[in-house]
């Protein structure tokens, strides 16, 4: 797919002009293919040192998505549940009611930072008995559960469950079990050059201030925001975010980490956060993704998994939202070049037993449709948008079917047939299901019987 590559960088040239940005790197992904990559501006302002899309920028939170991948990867191997306690697998002196998945979703209520002035004198806990030992002094700000609150700590702490559970450094497993699997060979725990410099900028001169770049790893909060990265593997990322390698995590993991946990916007229902990932409606769509921010870099990731469309951004500098601005690449490339519908193509028919079960029922006076496609059943109200989608089922025996995506998931879905095996009656989540609208709690059994 073509990018309309003079108009996305008007975008990145105004953002650098208008917010006075050392630099800033942006790129579009689709279906896999990053489809547009540039930078504007200078990765070193002494130097004067052009940036790229192949130069490093600090990261910051989007480590956090890493961090959730590790966790679902060893939930899939079953080594913790979600709702796991945290002292199931540290032994820590406080705080060990809170579970994973609260943690993982920013609903655990744990403070937000590490205890102390760590980011004023950046200096941050060595080792994970330093860590713990923090949890005496860290205070429970909410209720579990009462309201989305942001927490580095909680997803410190979640990088020590991943060590002790994988029995590797939390940078050896993710460099072992993604980085590497996934080919993101400019996503790393420490800077590799080309590398753009950490800067702010004087608020009424044009004087560029280096950051302190933390280079070395920080121990303590390296699964909360410590890889450094490009827009091109971020893009990667965001690919696999929205079509998952199943070979690293199972398809239905990374469903499950879009599916909201906690809303982050109670006012405008805009930001939600998954199980790690945050989820950004604009208009009528919802990203999956991340933003990042460290002293002198700010950095955005998100990807549209519907149409796989996505992008990157990465900034040497601050007074922006990347967010804002990924979705700015987005909408141009969507706008400028619409995705082509998928082509119909002919397929197998259904199984003979299912087929008297395809096509029109009715439910307390609703209709529905029931379709074999793409080799399972489907259904679905028959006034519901073109945006929602179809239920599924998989079957677990003849006449028995679990839903697992969409509508009424994770309940039952029970065929009923009559003497000649014609599927006559249904049952979905309990509800009755019938070929005519019938008042609702009348039976229909003469003739029935249940297989």
């Amino acid at each position: 797919m073509p990018a309309p590559n003079a108009e996305l960088r008007a975008i990145l040239a105004k953002a650098q002009s208008e917010h006075r940005l050392p630099s800033v790197a942006g790129a579009v992904v689709r279906g896999g293919e990053i489809v547009w990559a540039e930078a504007v501006g200078v990765a070193d302002a002494e130097a004067g040192e052009d940036a790229t899309p192949e130069h490093q920028y600090r990261i910051g939170s989007i480590t956090k998505t890493f961090t959730a991948v590790a966790m679902m990867q060893l939930r899939d191997e079953g080594k913790l549940d979600l709702e796991d306690r945290l002292d199931a697998h540290l032994d820590v002196s406080a705080r060990g009611e809170l579970t994973l998945r609260r943690m993982l979703s920013h609903g655990s209520g744990l403070q937000r930072e590490i205890p102390g002035d760590v980011w004023e004198t950046l200096e941050f806990p060595k080792s994970t008995a330093d860590l713990l030992a923090t949890l005496e002094r860290a205070e429970q700000v909410l209720a579990p559960g009462e309201r989305w609150h942001y927490s580095n700590l909680a997803f410190s702490l979640l990088g020590e469950v991943i060590a002790k559970l994988s029995g590797l450094p939390y940078e050896d497993y993710v460099e072992r079990r993604i980085l590497q699997p996934l080919g993101l060979g400019r996503t790393s725990f420490s800077p590799e050059p080309p590398t753009a410099v950490a800067y702010s900028v004087e608020p009424y001169s044009d004087v560029v201030r280096r950051e302190p770049m933390l280079v070395e790893r920080t121990g303590g909060i390296a699964a909360a925001g410590q890889l450094w990265s490009t827009v091109g593997d971020l893009c990667r990322w965001a690919s696999f975010l929205a079509d998952p390698d199943p070979d690293v995590l199972r398809p239905e993991s990374v469903e499950l980490m879009t599916s909201v946990q906690t809303m982050a916007d109670p006012y405008r229902w805009a930001l939600a956060w998954g199980v790690g990932l945050m989820l950004v409606r604009k208009d009528e769509r919802v990203y999956a993704g991340h933003d990042g921010g460290m002293p002198g870099y700010l950095a955005n990731v998100l990807v549209d998994r519907d149409d796989t469309l996505g992008a990157a951004v990465l900034v040497n500098g601050e007074n922006i939202s990347p967010g804002e601005l990924s979705l700015e690449l987005i909408e141009k490339t969507r706008e400028r070049f619409p995705p082509e519908a998928s082509a119909w193509r002919p397929d197998e028919p259904p199984p003979p037993e299912l087929a008297s079960a395809l096509g029109r029922w009715w439910s307390e006076g609703s209709e529905y449709v029931f379709r074999w496609h793409e080799g399972r059943l489907e259904a679905r109200w028959s006034e519901a948008p073109a945006w929602q989608p179809w239920a599924r089922f998989e079957p677990l025996d003849a006449d028995r079917f679990r839903t697992v995506f969409g509508r009424e998931r994770g309940e039952l879905l029970r065929l009923v047939r009559n003497s000649e095996g014609t599927v006559t009656r249904m049952y979905w989540a309990t509800y009755p299901f019938s070929r005519r609208p019938e008042v609702t709690g009348a039976t229909r059994t003469e003739g029935l019987r249940e297989r």
